[in-house]
This record gives structure tokens, C-alpha cells and sequence, in this order.
């Protein structure tokens, strides 16, 4: 996929395929590869399907994609594509990159200066305050940090990286912050210059299986991860296996 901006009409194509029925990442990659552009996948895709011997997948037609687009701007957000130079660039050699990206805010650094600082929802004070005290050196020293949003360290991690820049990665829309008592944070975030990040479409609402996706996204914008408390079974344990493999 070249470095290049798509139009508005190849944006709604490719949002039409990456939200069409059991078409993830993976696939939608597999798709372009072989048909060569998201519309002709989109025209392809029931056929190929049919002879599978399964139902024609459910598809957004142009209308709902535009809507989505039209939800984006209204919201102050923006769509970018892995083909486009905005692109987290870290993000596209994981397993699996997001086609496409929503943000609201600023740009996702260019550069290797971005951190993700993750730990425990139930954080102990002592580790709020190391993932402070982490997050206020890094920005110090020209570090973007990148988080969940969650409660606990990763709420500590933003609050501290106001000043240097942070990042959140959301597991819903972004019109769906969760937990709602981060709301000020998210704002804090925007007003501050970061940005706000999503694969997931406007009005989805977070379910336990969305927040490993997102653990995916945290450590594969970041250039390393630092684990600040974190249970056996957690999150935060997935995401560093994450940031091992890539």
C-alpha cells in the first residue's frame, strides 16, 4: 500500500470494506492485495462468499460510510488510513494493523519518541505515583506517552504527561469514553494538544473482548512499554507480551 492520501470517496471504500460483516484486518489486507482497491473487493465480496457456500456478508452501503465520515467531522475527529503519512508509523508493521485509524486531536507523532505507560486499574498509590513520576520524566525528555484511558495507572500516566503530550487509546468510538469518570481527562488530553485514538465505530460501546484489541494498538504505536503494576491475568500483562512480539 503506497504512502498516499486517499480521496474521500477511496475513504468511504475502504471504511464500507474494514466494517463489513467478519472482515478484519487481516482480511481487508488480503482483499486489497488481491483485487486490487477496497471497491472492487466491495463488488467481489458476495460472489467469492456465495461460493464459499455461506451468506452474503452484511456490508455499510455508501450512505451509512458517509455518515460515519460526516459523525467524524461533526465530532472534530478525522479517518486516516495506514497508506497515509499520518499514520502511526510504529503501528504498521504489528500483526494485524487497523486499515484505518479514527483520531480526534492532534497528530500521532512521526517519531521514536513514544512511550506506552500501562499498569493495574486497582493501582496501589505508590504505583500512581511511579507511573507520574515516569510519565513527567519522559515528557520531560521529548517522550509522547501513550495509554488506555483506563482507571488507576493509566489515568495517573495522562495526567502527568499533560504538559509533554499523551496519547489515549480508546477500546470503543471515540464518542464512547469509557469509564465515563475519565471524561474531564479525555478533555484535559485534547485541550492540551494529544489526541484521542480508535479503530472501533463511532457509537460502539467497550466490551471486555475490545480492550485486548486495544492493548494491541498501545503497544504498537509505542516504541517501548513500561509495565507499572499489573495481576497475573491483566491487560497490561497482554499488552507486554504484545510489545515483545513486535
Amino acid at each position: 500500500m503506497a504512502r498516499e492520501r486517499l480521496t474521500p470517496k477511496q475513504r468511504a471504500d475502504w471504511l464500507r470494506l474494514i466494517r463489513t460483516e467478519n472482515v478484519g484486518p487481516q482480511t481487508f489486507r488480503q482483499l486489497i492485495n488481491r483485487f486490487g482497491s477496497a471497491q472492487a473487493a466491495l463488488d467481489a465480496l458476495p460472489d467469492l462468499v456465495r461460493r464459499n457456500g455461506a451468506p452474503p456478508p452484511s456490508t455499510p452501503s455508501q450512505i451509512e460510510a458517509e455518515n460515519e465520515i460526516a459523525t467524524a467531522d461533526r465530532l472534530g475527529a478525522r479517518f486516516v488510513a495506514i497508506s497515509e503519512p499520518d499514520y502511526p508509523p510504529h503501528l504498521r508493521h504489528i500483526h494485524g494493523p487497523p486499515p484505518l485509524l479514527a483520531v480526534m486531536g492532534g497528530d500521532i507523532p512521526a517519531s521514536e519518541n513514544t512511550i506506552g505507560i500501562v499498569g493495574a486499574r486497582n493501582a496501589s498509590a505508590a504505583g500512581r505515583r511511579m507511573a507520574q513520576m515516569l510519565a513527567r520524566d519522559l515528557g520531560a525528555a521529548g517522550y509522547v506517552v501513550i495509554s488506555g484511558l483506563a482507571r488507576g495507572i493509566d489515568a495517573a500516566a495522562h495526567e502527568a504527561a499533560l504538559r509533554g503530550g499523551t496519547i489515549a487509546v480508546m477500546a470503543g468510538g471515540l464518542d464512547r469514553l469509557y469509564p465515563e469518570e475519565n471524561k474531564p481527562l479525555a478533555k484535559a488530553i485534547l485541550d492540551q494538544g494529544g489526541a484521542l485514538v480508535s479503530e472501533m465505530p463511532f457509537g460502539w460501546e467497550a466490551r471486555a473482548r475490545d480492550f485486548p484489541r486495544r492493548n494491541r494498538l498501545v503497544a504498537g504505536i509505542s516504541l517501548g512499554v513500561v509495565i507499572v503494576e499489573a495481576a497475573k491475568r491483566s491487560g497490561s500483562l497482554i499488552t507486554a507480551r504484545l510489545a515483545l512480539e513486535q
